[in-house]
Formats: C-alpha cells, sequence, structure tokens
C-alpha cells in the first residue's frame, strides 16, 4: 500500500516520499512572487560584526547594491588602462581596424591605405605620416565596431593607446554590466559582484579590453542587450502580476482570464535590447546569431510568464497578445539600427560600391538606389566571409575553444640579452597571448555541464538565459568550421561563461536553509577556486601584457604544446 500521512490518511506526496533521501520541500510563495522575485533585503550582519550602528550598517549594505559593482568596475580598470599604449606597435589585426577607424572619423567611410608593411611604420614614426586616400575600400565588416574605435582617435590621436582607448573603456563597462545583471540574474549583490570579478580576471577578455578588434565591442553591445532583456522579462511579469484579481482573503491565485488576456503595456527595455542588437550586429555579423536566439528567449519568457499567471492555453496567449511587439520590439528596430550605423557612407560618393545601383534597372528598381548598392556591397562580404579559407598558424576548430585548445599569439619579440629588460644570459620573450586564464575556463566546462542539469530537469529558466547566450555566441560557429576560424571570437560569450560559473559556486555555498557546517564547508570550496582563479591570472598577467621575461618562464606558462 502506499505510504499516507499521519495526519489525515491521505496518501504522502512524492516530495514528502523523498524527504528521506536529503530532499526538501520548496516552500509556498505567492503568485506575484513567483512573477517576480523580490530582492532581499539588504544583509547588514557583517557589517555590524565591525562595530556599526544598526542604521549605519543597513545604510552600507544599502550602498553596496552599487557601490560593490563600482568597485569591481574600478579593480578591473586599473589594468586595463595600464600602459595601454604598450607595446607600441600595430598588433594582429589593429592594422585594419585602427586605421579604417580613422578613415570613417575623416571620410564617413573606409578609405584606402597603402600596404600596411609601409602604412604602419609610418603611423608609428615621428613625425608621424598618414597616407589615406579618399577611394572607397572593400571592408569584410560593418561600420560601428570601428566608429567606436574612432571615437578614442578622435580625443588622443591616431596613436596606439588612441585606438585602445575604447575597446579598454567597454572593457571595464561590461564588468560593471555585469556584475548588475549577475545581481538581478541571481537576486543577489555577492554572486553578481562574483560574476564581474570572473569576468575581470579572463586573461581573454583582458587582452581584448586592451587591443582595438572589433569583438569585444560586439560583446559589450550584445552584453547590454541581455540586460535590457532581463529588465524587461522583470517589468513584463510585474505587469502580469499587478493585473491578477485580489480576492476576498487577499491570497492572488492565478486566473485564467488575466493570464490569458491581460496586455504587458509599452516595453522600452526590449527596444533598447533591440538597438544594442542592431548595433552588435553592425560591429560584426555574429550579433545576427544573439538576435535570433534573444527573440526565442524572450517569447519563451513569456510563456512562462503567463503560465505562471494561470493561462489556460500560453502560447496561444504568446501568439494574440506578445509576439507582435516582441517581433517588433528586436528585429525592425534592429534592422534600422544598422542601417543607420552605415549613414557615412550613404551621405558619401566615394564609399566603396556606393553608387553601384545608380541607373540600374531590373525587378528591384523601386527600392532605393542606395540601399540596393549596399545590398549589393553586402552580398560581396557575405561571399567574402564565408570563402575566407586562407591558412593561418594560430586558426582553431570551435570544438577546442571551451578547454583552450589553440589561443592566438597577438604579439611577439625575443629581446637578446642587455636590451629592452632582458636581464638574462639568455634571450628573453615578450608576448600578447589571446588565451582565457585557464583554470576559469576548465571550470566553466563543468558549470556548463552542471547548467544543463538545472535547465532540463530542474526548469531553472537562469540556467536556459546563460546557456542561450552561450549558444548564440558559440554554437553558429560550428556551420563554419571550414573557414579561418581564431578562438578569440569566444570573447563574445565569456560574460556567460562567467555567469555559468557563478551559479556553480552558488550552488557549492548551499542553499538558503542549509546547515552552517553545509555553508562553510561550501564557502570554503568556492573560496579556494577562486582564488586559484586569481592566482592563475596573475600567473599568466606577463603573457597578456607583452612584459619582458626570461624564456624559460615564458615557456613555462605553455602548458599544453598547441598554445606554442
Amino acid at each position: 500500500m502506499p505510504r499516507t500521512d499521519r495526519a489525515d490518511h491521505r496518501p504522502a506526496s512524492w516530495e514528502q516520499r523523498l524527504r528521506a533521501f536529503g530532499y526538501t520541500e520548496r516552500r509556498h510563495t505567492s503568485v506575484r512572487d513567483r512573477l517576480v522575485v523580490p530582492f532581499p533585503e539588504p544583509g547588514s550582519g557583517p557589517w555590524r560584526r565591525l562595530g556599526l550602528s544598526p542604521t549605519a550598517a543597513f545604510r552600507l549594505a544599502r550602498w553596496s547594491e552599487w557601490g560593490g559593482p563600482l568597485l569591481v568596475a574600478l579593480l578591473s580598470g586599473l589594468p586595463r588602462f595600464w600602459r595601454l599604449g604598450s607595446p607600441r606597435e600595430v598588433v594582429f589585426d589593429e592594422t585594419y581596424y585602427a586605421k579604417d577607424a580613422w578613415s570613417v572619423l575623416r571620410l564617413g567611410y573606409e578609405g584606402t591605405w597603402p600596404d600596411r608593411k609601409i602604412a604602419d611604420p609610418q603611423i608609428l614614426a615621428h613625425p608621424q605620416v598618414i597616407s589615406l586616400s579618399d577611394t572607397g575600400s572593400f571592408v569584410a565588416h560593418p561600420p560601428t565596431g570601428k566608429w567606436v574605435i574612432a571615437l578614442g582617435e578622435w580625443m588622443f590621436g591616431l596613436t596606439p593607446f588612441g585606438w585602445r582607448f575604447m575597446t579598454a573603456v567597454l572593457g571595464t563597462l561590461s564588468v560593471l554590466m555585469l556584475c548588475r545583471i549577475g545581481r538581478r540574474l541571481f537576486r543577489s549583490t555577492l554572486l553578481g559582484c562574483l560574476a564581474g570579478a570572473l569576468m575581470a580576471v579572463d586573461g581573454l577578455h583582458y587582452v581584448m579590453s586592451r587591443t582595438a578588434l572589433l569583438d569585444l565591442v560586439v560583446m559589450f553591445f550584445v552584453l547590454a542587450a541581455f540586460g535590457c532583456l532581463l529588465i524587461d522579462r522583470d517589468h513584463a511579469r510585474a505587469r502580469l502580476a499587478a493585473a491578477l484579481p485580489v480576492p476576498e482573503d487577499g491570497r492572488v491565485r492565478p486566473d485564467g482570464h488575466t493570464g490569458d488576456r491581460a496586455g504587458t503595456g509599452v516595453r522600452p527595455w526590449r527596444i533598447a535590447a533591440g538597438l544594442c542588437l542592431g548595433l552588435a550586429a553592425s560591429t560584426k555579423w555574429n550579433g545576427l546569431y544573439f538576435l535570433a536566439f534573444f527573440v526565442v528567449l524572450t517569447l519563451l519568457w513569456d510563456v512562462g510568464a503567463r503560465r505562471v499567471a494561470g493561462a489556460r492555453r500560453p502560447y496561444r496567449a504568446v501568439l494574440r497578445k506578445d509576439l507582435g511587439r516582441s517581433v517588433l520590439s528586436l528585429v525592425p528596430v534592429a534592422v534600422v539600427t544598422y542601417l543607420v550605423t552605415w549613414t557615412g557612407w550613404f551621405l558619401s560618393d566615394d564609399g566603396y560600391g556606393r553608387h553601384w545601383a545608380d541607373g540600374r534597372g531590373g525587378t528591384w528598381s523601386w527600392i532605393p538606389a542606395p540601399l540596393r548598392s549596399l545590398w549589393h556591397y553586402e552580398y560581396g562580404v557575405y561571399q567574402f566571409n564565408v570563402g575566407l579559407h586562407t591558412p593561418h598558424k594560430f586558426e582553431s576548430n570551435p570544438w577546442s575553444w571551451l578547454v583552450l585548445g589553440r589561443p592566438v599569439l597577438f604579439h611577439y619579440e625575443s629581446p637578446k640579452p642587455g636590451t629592452e629588460g632582458c636581464r638574462t644570459a639568455t634571450d628573453c620573450t615578450q608576448t600578447i597571448l589571446a588565451l582565457g586564464t585557464p583554470l576559469l575556463w576548465w571550470s566553466a566546462c563543468c558549470a556548463l555541464v552542471y547548467l544543463l542539469y538545472r535547465w532540463a530537469l530542474r526548469r531553472d529558466w537562469r540556467s536556459g538565459a546563460v546557456l542561450c547566450a552561450v549558444g548564440a555566441g558559440y554554437l553558429p560557429w560550428f556551420l563554419y568550421q571550414d573557414r579561418t576560424i581564431f578562438s578569440f571570437y569566444a570573447v563574445a560569450f565569456v560574460p556567460y561563461l562567467c555567469l555559468a560559473v557563478t551559479m556553480m559556486l552558488g550552488a557549492l555555498l548551499g542553499p538558503p536553509g542549509a546547515t552552517g557546517e553545509r555553508r562553510t564547508v561550501g564557502a570554503v570550496a568556492a573560496g579556494v577556486l577562486v582564488l586559484l582563479i586569481v592566482w592563475n591570472f596573475i600567473y599568466f598577467f606577463p603573457a597578456y601584457t607583452g612584459q619582458t621575461i626570461p624564456y624559460a618562464d615564458w615557456r613555462a606558462r605553455m602548458w599544453l604544446d598547441s598554445w606554442i
């Protein structure tokens, strides 16, 4: 016979039967709290133990909601701006983007430069020679990222510091954003700051923050869009919760009519997300994949919200009430944003292919000629990108990215003894290696497995959101395994790897009802892992910054033969 509850002789629920195996029933919460989980009151206990009064402790705890993220961002910014102009060279693909940024700043479009073996030394020379012509040049990426880099060049000139300045700014701001995003996602200031701190000590994010390439710009705008969508999720669910009827007993329950019919009003944060995704796609086209993944993600969030609110047919309700606004708030806004970023090219006469469609007839002649010219230009860019098969020493297959199989060497010099700070009897080494902090990335591999479990078996929406963002930045590259691609493209999903590791560390700390002993053990385990990750970043720091170190010390840091 099935086991029964002794009080009323009813069959015990499966949750009750699992108590013998350590399962703890979820505490019952109101529908409104299920729709929008409230932020916990800031804990003042640690500050009171330091001798502060209850009022001062509470104010300081409240201040930490912003003060903590700002402090983490400040600490992350200091090493990112430290010796930012060093090395005083054109590093890796800066040879394209730094010069294209100067071109869009001066001409509004990408002009033509001499061969980089001529142009780069001229730019670095004293006096500087800028040999830019106004003849339009074919380029492989849209203009937004180059406009971002150009802002630093406008302030500080066409110098290494100038063209790296804005990526350092965006890298620092992205740490601040991730702290706040983590706080909203996990409802914990501590875990939010931990996520930001992990990204602050990731080697790949650090190197990309100090190099004038486009991928960190994509990461920044995508992360901003992700944060906007999280805020939109909370606001939309709050409107549904407010629309639920309150019966006489005061206990709010799911309501089918409200779940099916209630609207969520104007959603400005979703429009802001569309704007950010348009900026990401107009930096590099892989931003389009984030747009597609995030549209699906937000619709599934709406389905979940309406199901909790009591909708009898949540998918139908979303089709009727949310689909149109979701698509209109994201896709058209992103498309318009993308076109606006080409304004400099539209206003020019000499931009590459600018007048291709002028005077041409045909089926599509009703479309304005500038738009058809842009379409033709973009088709050529697409053909170039998918057909790029030129072998490169540091190219890698995406299968190896998460385990750091093949990092990219941005810069390498081998100073002789007695030169450039080399104080040994043998040669020294200066490198800038685009390598993620190994212990962080290898921990992230374990964390992604944990998140898969949480999403598939526990229906944890936070895990699904992080996995969706990782998938949007990672999975599409498997479609182009025969193309020349590099592991530093993975910087676009580094924030979500840090969120995954943070969620795993939060699980190590233990659930809210855990015993003190369990909390202590979990805190020690999590703290040891975090300290090891920080030590790992410090250990590889010379290889990230081009410092002069003995060759033997550099070789000791090459843990895998494939890193050389």
